[in-house]
């Protein structure tokens, strides 16, 4: 709960309006686990909140650690028996969560494993913070993508709330710089994330074709990249807000030359970066990953042309972790 959620709540049970700030603390600094723990509230207001509240808090029910350090959490959510992944990234002086957002995912994008499995429900705010509060490295966070399964835009109202509580002085009170949603370019969800959050945004690219990308994203239909773009040139991400585009490289398919200055044209007016991506096999599908020496020239080509271009290091595809493999099912190693 938020803030404001919070001091309706103690209103209703006749408790002082300063306690919400109080039960705050014990959430999202203290990370409380039960109610009994909020000493600094009387017994009497800890019995009645007890009545009627429960933290929420539950821990991973499987997780799967691989040999670059990376760890895979399965979380359970809902009542049907369906789980999502969160992945704990290690990396020198920093220390990444991609959490999930959905039950499985309605894009049904053609290289994602989570689009593979369907839809199965929004996860609600309660069940986003859980991922960054429950792992047992959450001290040692220094940073958030919203990058697992499902598309966080269109869960946007638990997305916001939980930025909302990440960010808020009385919540975690995390600088925005730490949070990098990514989408594959729901408009209203957007507009909405750049008028109400500062956080980073990632837009899932692929393609700067708009034949060739509703062929990969049927989310082109609805939204197309240029319509996406037209919207990012308008705001200013020069200082401490960043704009990234995600783009897998597949052998053949998008990694020539004539994809590269298509892709400056298209990013140019808006200042975003470039995160090019390995493409990792999932069944099914018949893809393949551009090599090192082809993504390392699209690089130089984009960098030449003034966009900033960096090939994102590979983490986690051992235990299936990696960017597009999440599918949410049981791990095959555990604690």
């Amino acid at each position: 709960m938020t803030l404001g959620q919070l001091q309706e709540v103690v209103a209703a049970l006749g408790m002082p309006r300063f306690s919400a700030g109080q039960i705050c603390r014990w959430l999202y600094v203290k990370c409380a686990t039960s109610i009994d723990e909020m000493t600094d509230l009387s017994k009497t207001a800890r019995a009645k909140l007890a009545t009627l509240y429960t933290v929420g808090r539950y821990e991973h029910i499987h997780s799967a650690s691989s040999t670059d350090g990376t760890v895979k959490y399965l979380f359970p959510t809902g009542n049907d028996g369906k789980a999502v992944e969160s992945v704990y990234i290690p990396d020198d002086d920093r220390a990444t969560l991609c959490i999930s957002t959905q039950r499985g995912c309605k894009m049904n994008c053609h290289f994602c494993m989570t689009g593979k499995q369907g839809f199965h429900g929004n996860l609600t705010a309660h069940e986003i913070i859980n991922q960054v509060l429950s792992i047992p490295q959450a001290d040692q966070l220094t940073n958030v993508v919203f990058m697992g399964m499902g598309e966080p835009l269109d869960n946007v109202e638990a997305v916001l709330q939980v930025i909302e509580i990440m960010t808020a002085k009385w919540g975690m009170a995390w600088s925005p710089k730490r949070i990098t949603v990514s989408t594959v370019g729901i408009l209203p969800g957007l507009k909405r994330l750049l008028a109400e959050t500062s956080v980073h945004v990632a837009v899932s690219v692929h393609s700067p074709y708009h034949e060739e990308r509703l062929g990969l994203m049927p989310v082109e239909k609805a939204f197309s990249l240029k319509q996406v773009f037209t919207l990012l040139a308008e705001y200013d991400f020069r200082h401490q807000r960043r704009l990234s585009a995600e783009y897998i490289m597949w052998n053949g398919v998008n990694d020539d030359d004539a994809h590269a200055e298509a892709l400056v044209r298209l990013l140019k007016p808006s200042g975003a970066r470039v995160n090019l991506i390995r493409f990792h096999s999932i069944p099914g599908v018949n893809l393949h990953s551009a090599d090192d020496r082809r993504m390392t020239h699209f690089r130089d080509l984009l960098n030449s042309h003034g966009i900033i271009c960096t090939i994102r290091q590979s983490r986690g595809e051992d235990i299936a972790a990696a960017c597009g493999m999440l599918a949410g099912k049981v791990a095959t190693s555990n604690d």
